[in-house]
């Protein structure tokens, strides 16, 4: 049985077999832990009845007014486990937290235009394309802003889609 908990540093020597694939982007060890002090609530991890770490999903909460919103930095699945609703679990934890504890409208994330497995994962989770961020990824390949509006936008105006596509320096950072 899968477990979800509380990701703590520990956590940090066991999620290399998560980390594999092309897509799923490794900070360095300062990111991480400024995510754990700042945001403890929106760092999690699953663990399996061994011990050994499944997947994680970590976000932080972040904006102004009607943009306040939880963001998903990263989710990911160790790929021997996904395809098992496992990053739904995740991202269930993060929006619960970012609607119940944090008020927001809107949940976001930002995902490679060329993931199509995960942007089909995010759709069938509610999510829609909001903007596309040129050249996003080191300068390389463009990202697609993805929201999933929380009831406190009851109009969804939060996911109403821009019409054109933004650089990276148009985005906001509050």
């Amino acid at each position: 049985m899968t477990t979800l908990r509380p990701f703590v540093c520990d956590d940090l020597f066991t999620y290399n077999d998560v980390n594999t694939d092309a897509f799923t982007e490794t900070f360095n060890l300062q990111f991480y832990l400024g995510y754990l002090a700042t945001w403890p609530e929106y760092f999690s991890t699953a663990q399996g009845p061994a011990g050994n770490t499944l997947g994680y999903v970590m976000g932080k909460v972040e904006g102004k007014g009607d943009n306040w919103h939880g963001h998903v930095t990263a989710v990911t699945v160790a790929p021997s486990y996904r395809r098992q609703g496992l990053a739904k679990k995740l991202m269930g934890e993060l929006e619960g937290i970012s609607e119940k504890m944090h008020d927001g409208f809107f949940v976001d994330l930002f995902v490679r235009k060329s993931n199509s497995n995960a942007i089909t994962m995010y759709q069938g989770l509610g999510y829609t394309v909001f903007r596309t961020v040129l050249n996003y990824y080191a300068g390389q390949e463009d990202a697609y802003d993805m929201r999933k509006a929380l009831p406190r936008d009851v109009e969804k105006r939060s996911v109403v889609p821009l019409t054109r596509p933004i650089h990276p320096w148009e985005l906001e950072h509050d």
